[in-house]
């Protein structure tokens, strides 16, 4: 897909595009704009919707761990090491604005690696700038609060890094 002029002198931006079609109710169909992604289905759960897929509250939690997740597998394989298999866990706090109206208030994501953490080559620099590589949680912290823990397989923690406050 060609990048067009970005904001700062020298950078891209990239687009890619989505469609969705209703299929009845709050349930709706994704296609994505690369045919090798296979359609999925959403739903808004009861009383709304009948909850036969996850609603944008769930897919928002799921990018934010995926892209965190891909971002530190990057980062310890970077320099030389096999963190795999790897588990994320992440919960979607909701609660409500000044005005009342339900919102994503806070996502926490747990990374827990496969292998103990002494296994680990530079294990602190990957964990240091990995948080850079995330295009996702970077762009979400801008308005959610978004809490980080890494552990190894023993479960030793690694990093903790608590929700910076959103604006």
């Amino acid at each position: 897909m060609p990048a067009a002029a970005g904001r700062g002198e020298g950078v891209a931006e990239e687009s890619f595009r989505m469609e969705l079609q209703q299929l009845a109710g709050y349930r709706f169909t994704v296609r994505f704009d690369d045919p090798a992604i296979p359609p999925l289905n959403t739903d808004e759960p009861p009383p709304l919707g009948t909850g036969t897929g996850p609603n944008p509250a769930r897919l928002l939690g799921t990018a934010v761990a995926n892209c965190l997740a891909a971002s530190l597998l990057f980062a310890l394989r970077k320099y030389g090491n096999d963190p795999t298999p790897m588990r994320a866990v992440v919960t979607v706090t909701l609660g409500r604005n000044a005005q009342g109206r339900t919102r994503v208030t806070r996502i926490g994501v747990e990374l827990v690696l496969g292998v103990p953490a002494a296994s680990l080559k530079h294990a602190d620099r990957a964990l240091a700038q990995y948080e850079d590589f995330c295009v996702v949680t970077g762009s979400v912290r801008a308005g959610i609060d978004v809490d980080v823990t890494v552990r190894d397989s023993l479960g030793a923690q690694l990093r903790a890094e608590p929700a910076l406050a959103a604006p």
